[in-house]
């Protein structure tokens, strides 16, 4: 049945070759005119007219591996893999890396790496990091090779990324003149530095007065969003480009720029660079990706999001590439790669959530960049070019069926696009300004062209200082771009292939993969026409998805075998080794101690709300372990948690606490109640611990939470941190929750997970919320009742999941949450869950004790309770600098800050500090106690030291020894001349004193033994050894070599502790 089918289409194809066209008027209808941007002559070639300012329709026929002067070649195979019985992940990651440690030939292509037909589970990544290597597959249809993504991680399946190693040299100014739209040459005042072969970064500035000009300082004005309006320095274009050709005062880039230098908005720059880890002549071809997921679930987003992407890379290719069930990308490319070819790829049955960062087909944030017959089914945007992505970016020939959004710009004033050929099934093309839509997508393209496209509607505006263009299109217009010869057969057939033509002086092969429409306007046929025209209209039209089928079956791969080796001759490569566990955390004489050393250094918070992809919040981002951003990797994205570590031990951070965040995406930035109008979420995305059901819509338009599932990314990504925590002496403290959604601000509440509208529990939380004033929320009385049956339960089942998730980790402190003022009973409640756990699982972990003074007594002086806390965190009280106490009630409904709205806080003081710490150490000998509470003291971090806290931050001492020896010192006070004297010290072991003074007394009239003096200065942490000699049996007077504070260690002479 297949075999007659395939007739068919053939037979209908070649039925519309032969069928003979009825003579086209020559009516002025069907010709531009010499007004016309782009002027389209009889024999189908094109010439441009040019504004007055110079600007004309860019050229965008470079796009493309080798900016399409080379077709793509088929690489010889170096390594076969046969079919791998269970998880594949390390056999093809081995034939990878076996084929990338291989010599380059002389097209600099190292070989192929070819897998078998049958299917593959992969349960990791795949990772090309290398130039000159391929992974192909025996075929992309079911009967090919097929890699099942497995498991419940969002990995990307395949990843193209060299290193981003970039090194940029000195910017040199352009001449202070209008360089228009489709540049290849800039001037320079004062002559240049610059050589032909030079590889340099042109980047047009977004200023100011730019922003200003074309209102997008505006954006967002009236709904109050700090995330949509546009700022300086984040909408640059910047253009990766050769210099082919020199003169004094000129450089000549190999390809026209797609957006105009204005001096008067900044002009423009040229920078040469320099980038090792840029890698090249790498593809994917010929297989077929599957994404395993839940099928009870038809929005299930617990598996991967992306199939394969691209960064750190030129000249690449994915070719022949069908992908299914992935919730967002086949293929995206992130913006450091550039000349991509994309063709002849299928993306299916996408399964996840229907909203924005989903469903994303084919996407790319990249230059030169080619898409070429793809079809794309159910998607949110098909095809998409991302905010400022610098052209030229050209899509040709593909479709989209039954999308949930536009295809075309998704924001932030992308130049260059082409859509050539394109056809949206059920949707919309747009190059349109979105206002605050997309996060401020404001002006979304510019430069841009659609030719000979088909969609429900196209969407065109015309930037200011810019202009898009649309011709041929089938499709209702809107907007008040250039719009022209609309619902008109045109030639060229292809404007992408015909500019490639022009500029090359010869046809491209490619050519020969056009889906021609024969098409005729005639009202007139004749007999023999309408003969054959009714024959062909009982026959289904050739569509794009078989179009593809076709040239895949009569342009096939040519394979050469001559020097390849099976896999199995290949020399083993040991998988990597499992993370080993460092020295654990331990509770010892009231202090925890890392290597029987009292554990400091700084404590940083994961990020409550805010952040956008844009450059200058990325810059800006703090570490967020559970921040997500579909398929992209690195600060302000998705973090990566080796360098989340990294910094930490680079930074002398001891101590990292994440809690579930405010809200999942950013559009409840803007503080409002009200339900969204649409899915279009902004990222990045805070994951929430429950995964989404797939059944009704939350507020934000996505489906509603299931709090008795797990969002395994977010609790994997929890542990992967405290594992590589845990092997570099880091600390992890894991807040069970966050009392920020169910007090204070109403917006907190809306989109919270736990909320009944938000879940399908059935939660009795009332519905619709009565916000107090229409605008704040009182949900903590009811969010705290353990009273209630089915809520107690949920509850429980979380904090014993917050407990599972790091069994066996030895780093993990569990607290109740940094905010928490809530009732006793709660308290309670808690530790009772937790008390129940350990039992259980006979393991202990470490607990810590937050919340207001009188619950944190009640607690401690319950002889049962008291037993499970390990930890006492003075966060919610203080004394005051006077002496006095400022201890609000806990259980009242009230949040932190708005205690001190009706309560005098009033400041504290290093001594207040010190006596806090002192004697909850002192009253409670086998716990220890962490200092959370105003710190905003000289020196409050030695306070806390001094005083027997840990997690003090005080600066590294290089002197291990230090620590080692504080860890066995008890905290006292000295008044000696009338000056308090504050110390850790012990008889026979040594002193460290902290003094406010460079010169003062220390009374070691109880304690005969002589000390080492040693000096540390209380800022920077340095060490001074100064060889003297103390002896002990009464008061010792002694000077710092340093001006103000100072810390004196006293280190025992017959130890070997405090060497030089």
């Amino acid at each position: 049945m297949r075999k007659v089918n395939q007739i068919n289409k053939w037979w209908r194809l070649s039925l519309w070759l032969l069928l003979p066209l009825a003579p086209v008027t020559s009516d002025a209808h069907f010709k531009t005119t010499p007004n016309s941007p782009v002027q389209v002559h009889e024999d189908g070639t094109l010439t441009y007219r040019k504004a007055a300012n110079g600007d004309r329709v860019p050229d965008y026929s470079y796009c493309g591996y080798h900016a399409s002067e080379a077709a793509i070649p088929d690489v010889k195979v170096k390594v076969l893999v046969p079919l791998i019985k269970g998880d594949a992940t390390t056999q093809i990651q081995q034939a990878i890396d076996y084929v990338s440690s291989l010599a380059p030939d002389k097209d600099g292509f190292r070989g192929t790496i070819l897998l078998q037909k049958g299917n593959y589970r992969i349960s990791g990544s795949l990772v090309i990091r290398t130039s000159g290597v391929v992974l192909r597959g025996s075929g992309s249809d079911e009967a090919g090779t097929v890699l099942y993504a497995v498991g419940n991680d969002r990995e990307t399946l395949i990843r193209i990324t060299g290193a981003g190693n970039r090194v940029t040299g000195p910017p040199v100014e352009v001449d202070e003149k209008y360089f228009p739209v489709n540049t290849t040459q800039l001037t320079f005042a004062k002559g240049h530095p610059f050589r032909v072969g030079d590889k340099v970064l042109v980047n047009r500035p977004s200023t100011g007065e730019w922003i200003r000009i074309i209102g997008a300082d505006r954006i967002g004005a009236y709904v109050d969003y700090p995330l949509t309006v546009w700022k300086e320095g984040d909408f640059d274009q910047n253009w990766y480009r050769e210099i082919v050709a020199v003169t004094p005062r000129s450089v000549t880039l190999d390809v026209p720029l797609t957006n105009a230098l204005d001096p008067d908005y900044g002009g423009g720059y040229l920078a040469r660079y320099e980038w090792p880890g840029l890698i090249s002549r790498v593809g994917v071809e010929n297989l077929r990706c599957i994404s395993e997921h839940d099928t009870s679930n038809p929005k299930d987003e617990n598996h991967r999001w992306m199939a394969i992407t691209l960064e750190h890379v030129r000249d690449a290719w994915v070719r022949r590439v069908v992908t299914q069930h992935f919730v967002s990308s086949s293929v995206a490319v992130w913006e450091t790669a550039s000349r991509i070819t994309v063709e002849d790829c299928k993306s299916l049955a996408p399964v996840g959530e229907i909203g924005n960062y989903r469903r994303y087909a084919f996407q790319t944030l990249g230059q030169q960049v080619l898409f070429q017959r793809c079809y794309a089914e159910y998607a949110w945007h098909a095809y998409s070019a991302g905010f400022t992505t610098p052209g030229p970016n050209a899509f040709v020939q593909c479709f989209s069926y039954m999308p949930y959004n536009f295809s075309g710009a998704v924001g932030g004033w992308a130049t260059g696009i082409l859509f050539d050929k394109m056809t949206v099934d059920g949707g919309t093309i747009s190059f349109g300004y979105r206002d605050v839509d997309g996060q401020g997508g404001g002006w979304s393209a510019a430069n841009s062209m659609s030719w000979q496209c088909r969609a429900a509607q196209i969407l065109l505006d015309a930037p200011p200082g810019a202009q898009n263009w649309a011709y041929g299109s089938w499709a209702q217009g809107y907007g008040n771009g250039h719009h022209e010869l609309e619902h008109t057969f045109i030639k060229p057939e292809s404007f992408f292939y015909a500019q490639l033509k022009a500029r090359r002086g010869r046809r491209s092969v490619e050519e020969d993969k056009i889906r021609v429409y024969n098409s005729s306007e005639t009202t007139a046929p004749s007999f023999a026409q309408t003969a054959q025209l009714s024959e062909l209209a009982r026959h289904p039209d050739l569509t794009m998805f078989e179009w593809i089928d076709r040239m895949i079956e009569q342009y096939p791969i040519q394979e050469d075998y001559s020097e390849a080796v099976m896999l199995s001759d290949v020399a083993y490569m040991k998988p990597a080794l499992p993370i080993k566990k460092g020295t654990p955390l331990q509770l010892s004489n009231g202090r925890l101690l890392l290597d029987d050393k009292v554990a400091t250094g700084k404590r940083t918070r994961t990020s409550l709300w805010r952040g956008s992809t844009r450059p200058g919040d990325i810059a800006a981002a703090g570490p967020n372990l559970v921040r997500f951003v579909p398929g992209r990797i690195g600060r302000g994205l998705t973090d990566d948690l080796d360098t989340v570590v990294a910094d930490m031990v680079k930074q002398n951070i001891r101590v990292m606490q994440s809690f579930p965040a405010l809200w999942y995406e950013r559009r409840r930035d803007d503080h409002a109640r009200s339900r969204r109008a649409d899915a279009d979420v902004w990222a990045p995305f805070y994951e929430q611990p429950f995964s989404r059901s797939g059944q009704g819509e939350a507020y934000d338009r996505l489906s509603k939470y299931d709090l008795t599932r797990w969002n395994d990314w977010y609790w994997r990504r929890l542990r992967r941190f405290a594992d590589l925590a845990d092997q570099q002496g880091r600390i992890y403290i894991e807040e069970h929750y966050l009392q920020h959604n169910i007090i204070e601000e109403g917006a907190h509440w809306t989109d919270y997970p736990w909320r009944t509208a938000n879940n399908i529990n059935g939660l009795d939380f009332p519905e619709h919320p009565a916000y107090a004033g229409d605008k704040r929320i009182f949900m903590a009385e009811q969010f705290y009742d353990t009273t209630r049956v089915k809520l107690n339960s949920i509850q429980k089942a979380y904090i014993r999941k917050s407990l599972d998730n790091f069994k066996g980790n030895s780093n993990i402190l569990h607290h109740l949450g940094v905010e928490y003022t809530g009732p006793l009973h709660f308290a309670q409640f808690w530790l009772d869950v937790i008390a129940e756990w350990e039992k259980e699982n006979r393991q202990e972990v470490l607990v810590m004790l937050p919340g207001t003074k009188d619950v944190q007594d009640a607690i401690l002086n319950d002889p049962v309770r008291s037993r499970i806390v390990d930890v006492i965190d003075v966060i919610q009280w203080q004394y005051r600098d006077d002496g006095t106490l400022y201890a609000p009630p806990g259980g009242v409904s009230l949040a932190p800050r708005q205690y001190v709205r009706i309560m005098e806080k009033g400041n504290t003081s290093f001594g207040q500090i010190h006596r806090a710490v002192s004697e909850l150490h002192a009253r409670y000998p086998e716990k220890a106690v962490i200092y959370s509470a105003d710190r905003n003291v000289r020196y409050a971090e030695w306070a806390v030291f001094m005083g027997g806290g840990s997690l003090a931050a005080i600066p590294r001492v290089a002197d291990p020894d230090f620590l080692r020896a504080a860890a066995r010192m008890k905290p006292s006070v000295q008044i000696v001349d009338g000056m308090p004297q504050y110390l850790l010290g012990r008889k026979g072991n040594g002193y460290i004193v902290f003094s406010n003074r460079p010169s003062f007394s220390i009374d070691l009239g109880k304690d005969s033994h002589p000390y080492k003096l040693v000096w540390i200065h209380p800022e920077s942490g340095e060490t001074i050894h100064t060889g003297e000699l103390v002896e002990g049996g009464g008061k010792i007077e002694v000077r710092a070599p340093f001006e103000n504070e100072a810390v004196a260690w006293l280190c025992l002479q017959n130890q070997n502790a405090c060497q030089e």
